[in-house]
């Protein structure tokens, strides 16, 4: 009863990641997806008295060929949108023909299942001596090609992912010499003021006062002050809370620029070398 219980719920999530696999529009989630897959069929395998089968798909698939996938993931990036140009000519024909293919095959393989007389996994591994016995006599002679091109594609698809990612330096690297000339001749020199400094909160989304009493939109990402903006997030004051808004709007309040805006001190109270300019 268990095992018909969790074979139903695992089934429903397997099947339901595998559509998102599919059809999600980000690779990351796609990878998720394929993860959550993974860890089902181990736990299918481990309720069929397989644990080396379920070990196996945990260590080697969830684990190795996951972070392989997500490597290559953060090799070629997240980000960048998916062309919808095809470079090479016919693919989607072949594409066609090969789903097809897999298509008959999978339909084979469900026809054996259903239509043959099952000998049982208990009965198969008896026979053979043994779970691991089994599993290496199978590998290594009857699936030995299959075994041999599914490790050929993987490292094909790892040397691949490198030489997209690869890029010739056109110009040769800064030395930290250059960094520092360039850095004390730009518009900003110094170091960036740290957020929260000066103020209340010691927090990374809040603007960073200076000494002066200013506001620099310098000492916050905006991606953070973006993220902050969409949901509300603002602080009480107003002219933080603007300088937040300023920052989100994109990489043009980057450049050096300060504003005005005392949040330790009541409005219209301006600092001392204000008052005497």
């Amino acid at each position: 009863m268990g095992e018909t219980i969790t074979f139903w719920v695992l089934a429903v999530v397997s099947v339901a990641a595998a559509f998102g696999l599919v059809f999600s529009r980000k690779a990351v989630y796609s990878a998720l997806m394929l993860g959550v897959v993974m860890l089902s069929l181990a736990v299918l395998y481990a309720v069929q008295d397989a644990p080396f089968l379920a070990v196996v798909q945990i260590i080697v698939y969830t684990g190795a060929v996951m972070m392989l996938f997500l490597f290559v993931l953060m090799l070629v990036g997240v980000d960048s949108s998916d062309s919808l140009v095809e470079t090479i000519k016919g693919q989607r024909f072949w594409a066609i023909v090969a789903g097809l293919g897999f298509a008959v095959l999978l339909a084979a393989g469900i026809g054996n299942a259903v239509i043959g007389e099952p000998a049982g996994l208990s009965g198969a591994v008896q026979a053979e001596g043994g779970n691991v016995p089994t599993l290496a006599t199978l590998i290594f002679t009857r699936y030995v090609f299959a075994f041999e091109v599914t490790s050929a594609l993987l490292i094909t698809a790892a040397l691949g992912a490198m030489v997209l990612a690869h890029r010739e330096r056109t110009a040769p690297k800064p030395t930290q010499k250059d960094l520092a000339r360039a850095r004390f001749l730009g518009d900003h020199p110094t170091p960036l003021p740290g957020p929260g400094t000066y103020a209340r909160h010691n927090a990374i989304d809040m603007p960073a006062l200076l000494p002066d009493g200013s506001v620099s939109e310098l000492s916050v990402n905006r991606y953070i002050a973006r993220y902050d903006v969409e949901r509300g997030r603002l602080p009480e004051n107003p002219r933080l809370a603007q300088a937040l808004k300023n920052v989100a709007k994109g990489p043009g309040t980057e450049q050096p620029k300060v504003v005005q805006a005392v949040a330790e001190e009541p409005e219209g109270r301006a600092p001392a070398e204000e008052e005497g300019k």
